[in-house]
């Protein structure tokens, strides 16, 4: 396939865009040297406007090059569904009912664990939590994930080291932990339906293996941070005023229905708009909504669509000239510098794949998922919420890449291995 004037430049402006993610901290140095322009440099310092400022570069050479009715056609043809619903069920996520039915949850299950109360809350929410996204979907879990380990680690004045590696076994555990069911992942939404995938298929197939490496994954973090974990103070309760039970049930409600109508933006909007005006009724039973970081999430994630939707003509050879073996591999490589579901995406559109290919397209998306910010739709979700809590409010992209390395391994050995 020769590719075109515009997808060199997309092409181009796609590795420009990775390093960005890589050099954001040179961002807000510059911010600090030149204060006349340091909105624009703080602006430029934030990993979630990355993409789309980059998309929006693409578009200005789209309009000159091209003109303003194919520009417009380009735009109208991407799909921004996932982008709105990652925006809605974020704030729905995170707001205070929500919050404490899912912090019951967890000290419930986590009482019943034979561990210190500190480790066993640790565990819980890094291996509990990711499963429920087979459910209640990725964002969503990666969103209750994020709130309460901000809540009950992160702001306790850890070590960075934990600090990263928390994070790295969260977006690593996020990924995979939604392969229990056909509807929750997107790389697996991506081919379910076209390859007559089910939730029995699911579980069988991936989500075992799933679960196991999640449960390594979060006994092994919470084992070599043991006393680190043992030694933190007792938990203040954030959330210490009780919400009344119905007003979670309609909470827990609106979250089950955007849940539900999550592939119909002109059903879950509506929704979602209902949901902030009864948010607005309640004040005194809710913190402040996180709208600024879902609309940073949503811009982050149109940007990758709007960016990414140009480079399927570099991606699909590559990704169809390898083996079932080569391709488990490069999908969890190439994962880690294009978000996962656009892969499993392009083998969709190949007809005549064999199951062993398949398997192996689909499991080497889902393993790579926590390399990078980029690897995973959610990811964004959980960096927002979480990125306030490190130096300079930055999360340094390769002390990602080397901290999810670990727990990228153990998925490796349950979904190639095993």
């Amino acid at each position: 396939m020769s590719p075109t004037t515009i997808q060199l430049i997309a092409a181009l402006l796609f590795a420009v865009a990775i390093l960005h993610t890589f050099s954001v901290k040179y961002f807000e140095k510059l911010a600090h040297k030149d204060p006349r322009h340091g909105g624009l440099w703080h602006l430029l310092a934030e990993v979630e406007v990355v993409f789309g400022f980059w998309a929006m570069v693409m578009m200005l050479f789209m309009f000159a090059l091209e003109g303003s009715e194919k520009a417009v056609h380009y735009l109208d043809d991407r799909n921004f569904t996932e982008s709105m619903f990652v925006f809605a069920i974020m704030v729905i996520a995170a707001t205070r009912p929500v919050l404490q039915f899912a912090q019951g949850i967890v000290r419930l299950i986590a009482a019943l664990l034979p561990l210190p109360s500190p480790i066993a809350s640790f565990f819980t929410v890094l291996f509990v939590v990711p499963l429920l996204g087979s459910f209640i979907t990725e964002p969503a879990a990666m969103t209750v994930g994020a709130m309460i380990l901000a809540a009950t680690i992160f702001s306790r004045g850890v070590s960075t080291r934990l600090k990263y590696a928390t994070l790295a076994v969260l977006f690593v555990n996020i990924s995979i932990g939604g392969t229990l069911t056909p509807f929750a992942a997107p790389p697996v939404l991506m081919v379910a339906g076209t390859w007559n995938w089910d939730t029995a298929f699911m579980i069988t197939t991936f989500g075992w293996r799933s679960a196991l490496a999640a449960a390594v994954n979060a006994a092994a973090l919470a084992f070599l941070f043991r006393r680190e974990l043992m030694s933190l103070p007792a938990i203040q309760e954030r959330l210490n005023e009780p919400v009344p039970l119905a007003l979670v049930v309609v909470h827990l409600a609106f979250l089950a229905l955007v849940v539900t109508f999550s592939h119909h933006p002109a059903t879950f909007l509506p929704l979602f708009l209902f949901f902030l005006g009864i948010a607005n009724a309640y004040k005194p039973h809710q913190d402040r909504l996180i709208l600024r970081e879902g609309l940073l999430v949503a811009f982050f994630l149109g940007g990758l669509v709007v960016l990414g939707g140009q480079q399927q003509w570099w991606l699909q050879p590559l990704l169809m000239s390898m083996s079932s073996d080569a391709v488990y591999f490069g999908a969890t490589a190439l994962t880690a510098v294009t978000d996962n579901a656009a892969l499993t995406y392009l083998g969709s559109l190949v007809e005549g794949l064999t199951d062993e290919f398949k398997y192996a397209l689909v499991a080497g998306a889902v393993t790579g998922g926590g390399l990078t910010v980029i690897a995973n739709a959610p990811n964004p979700a959980g960096l927002s919420i979480l990125r306030g809590h490190f130096d300079h409010e930055t999360v340094n992209p390769l002390g990602l890449l080397l901290a999810a390395i670990p727990p990228t391994l153990v998925a490796i050995a349950a979904f190639w291995f095993i």
